[in-house]
């Protein structure tokens, strides 16, 4: 018994120590950029946000897809990082203007997960071990949505988690939170595995949150997709 005690007491310290590290100087932002956009036509990336009614006058003051989701991360995050593939050079303008760092994933018809690795490489280099991941054709998620995932996380790995999805309705979607075990069981999978392939390799090991946040799961892939947004 008393041997037991003493290894949870070294287990709690251990997360206890764990927890306090999960904090904005820890936790990064990684925004996956890298895709050809084929199915829309143009970089989804650059898409305005928020869109337009089809007719409507400009905005006096517009954004993008991805600046939009730097901007959202960045509230929650100490740095935020891109990966762009073959739009580099058309991104890192926006990237550098909003202090974001872009990173450039060398074979980005490897397919998305492929960035996903390049981006969690980058972040371990920089001396991070937490994870807000999202995709650049998501809308960005409300602040709120956003502040309750990251304080569900740090809840999470208390209880042995090691990641935080979002669910709304039925469905999966982003951002979702990473710690160290789920970034290292993705860099150890194939290039040619998925995100979710490994997520549910490990099922017990995720906490699935519901929101009541339609973006979570929206995803924009065509003209009709963003021009549905309009009427949202």
């Amino acid at each position: 018994m008393g041997n037991g005690a003493s290894g949870q007491d070294s287990l709690n310290a251990s997360s206890s120590c764990y927890l306090r590290d999960v904090a904005p100087s820890s936790l990064c932002g990684v925004i996956l950029a890298a895709g050809e956009s084929s199915r829309m036509g143009r970089d989804k990336a650059l898409l305005p946000w928020p869109p337009q009614p089809s007719g409507e006058p400009p905005l006096a003051r517009t954004t993008t897809f991805l600046t939009a989701n730097i901007h959202r991360l960045e509230t929650e995050t100490e740095l935020v990082l891109v990966v762009a593939g073959q739009n580099a050079a058309n991104l890192a303008p926006l990237v550098y203007a909003t202090g974001a760092f872009l990173i450039v994933n060398p074979s980005p018809e490897r397919g998305q997960f492929s960035s996903l690795q390049v981006g969690l490489r980058e972040l371990l280099n920089r001396g991070r071990d937490a994870a807000v991941v999202t995709l650049v054709d998501r809308p960005p998620v409300r602040a709120s949505t956003l502040a309750t995932l990251k304080s569900e996380f740090v809840a999470a790995l208390g209880r042995g988690k090691w990641a935080v999805v979002p669910q709304y309705g039925e469905k999966h979607g982003h951002p979702f939170f990473i710690g160290r075990e789920m970034m290292e069981a993705f860099l150890r999978a194939p290039a040619s595995s998925n995100a979710r392939e490994i997520e549910h390799q490990h099922q017990g090991r995720v906490q699935y949150f519901p929101v009541d946040d339609p973006f979570v799961t929206t995803n924009v892939d065509t003209p009709e997709d963003y021009a549905r947004l309009t009427t949202a």
